[in-house]
Order: structure tokens, then sequence, then C-alpha cells
């Protein structure tokens, strides 16, 4: 048996205009969304934020994803400046001292003791759903037609809407959220597939071509 390709693996098939399309025809938005340090609010501000996701949560009419990533924290570049600053100082006993101090960092974020955490909120949205909304399904589920680029526009204009009414409801809770573009799209996928490169601060480069 043959062995597939590892982009026959993934489950969409391309990235465009901030949307990700997937290979049955389906469309996703992704946006960040900010955290709340809920222990350090009142008890009367805890129970706000509780009854406005409660409130967001019973308005939805369709399904959302909400998404953890966890990851070591990527101190590359500070590390590079520490030893440089350490080559170039003439204190011998300033030098030795940033040595450590760089040595002692190094240690706690390799032993997975500092992890930064980023949460996002997945919005779907399916060709099926454009079409029964222009009348073109009926009750029964036909093979669903190719994805236009007309139809394509008109399907992500209404991923768009949803998104738009995510952000609205979760602002309500006293949170930030900032749709992905392209380009972090493309980052964000390639961090999930390739955690450790990116704990080192190694990105690939994004070609031109993917980012239209």
């Amino acid at each position: 048996m043959p062995f597939s390709s590892t982009q026959s693996l993934l489950q969409f098939q391309q990235i465009k205009n901030g949307v990700i399309v997937l290979k049955n025809k389906a469309l996703r938005g992704i946006m960040m969304v900010s955290s709340v340090n809920f222990d350090l609010k009142s008890e009367e501000e805890q129970n706000a934020i509780i009854y406005q996701f409660q409130e967001f949560l019973n308005s939805l009419d369709f399904s959302c994803q909400i998404v953890m990533q966890s990851r070591r924290l990527n101190l590359t570049g500070y590390f590079e400046k520490l030893q440089k600053l350490e080559q170039e100082q003439e204190n011998e006993l300033l030098q030795t001292q940033i040595a450590e101090y760089r040595k002692f960092v190094q240690e706690l974020v390799g032993g997975g003791s500092i992890m930064t955490k980023q949460f996002f909120v997945v919005v779907p949205y399916a060709l099926g759903e454009n079409l029964q909304t222009s009348g073109i399904l009926k009750l029964t589920k036909p093979k669903l037609p190719a994805l236009t680029e007309e139809t394509l526009q008109r399907c992500r204009e209404q991923l768009l809407q949803r998104m738009e009414f995510v952000a609205i409801g979760l602002k309500r809770c006293g949170l930030n959220v900032v749709p992905l573009t392209t380009p972090e799209i493309i980052e964000l996928l390639w961090v999930w597939h390739h955690p450790k490169e990116a704990e080192v601060g190694y990105y690939p480069e994004i070609i031109p071509e993917l980012l239209q």
C-alpha cells in the first residue's frame, strides 16, 4: 500500500482572505481571544462574567470550537541578546552574572516551567447552508456543486457575519477578540504541526502566492 503524502492527510484545501477552505467545501474562520484572570475578580464581577458567557452561548444557533494552545515560551531572541551583552561586557563580574542568569533562565524554560497559552474560537460555515438559504437545496441532499469564486465570496460574507456576532458576544464578557489574517492562520497551523521548531523560534517563509 503506497504511503500518502503528509499534505493529503490535512483536512483543509486552501487558506484565502483570512478563511480556511476545507476539502469538504466548508469554511472556517479563526479568532484569537484574550484571557481574563477570573480568580482576581470580585464575586459580583465573576457572576456577571458567567451570566454574560451563558447569554452568549444561548444566543448561538451554530456550533463553535474553543481551542487552547499551550507551548513553552520562546525566548530565543532574548537569549541571543544576553549572549551578545555577555560577550561585550568588559567587567568580569558582570560578565559572570549575565552568564549565570542566562543559564538559569535557559534551564527554567527547558524544564517546561514557563508556558504561554493562547485561546482561539473557530467559527464554521458550510456551503450547504448558503445553498439552503438560496433555495437551491430542498429536502434531499444532492452532491454539492463546485465552490466557485462567487459562491466562496458569498459564503465568506456569511462567515464574517457569524464571526462578528461571536466577537460582540465575547466582548460583552470583557474579552478582546481579533480575527486572524491569512499569514497568521498559516503560522498557527504550522505551529500546531511543528511545536518543537516553533519553541526555538523557527518559522517557515510564507510564499507570496499563499497570501492572495
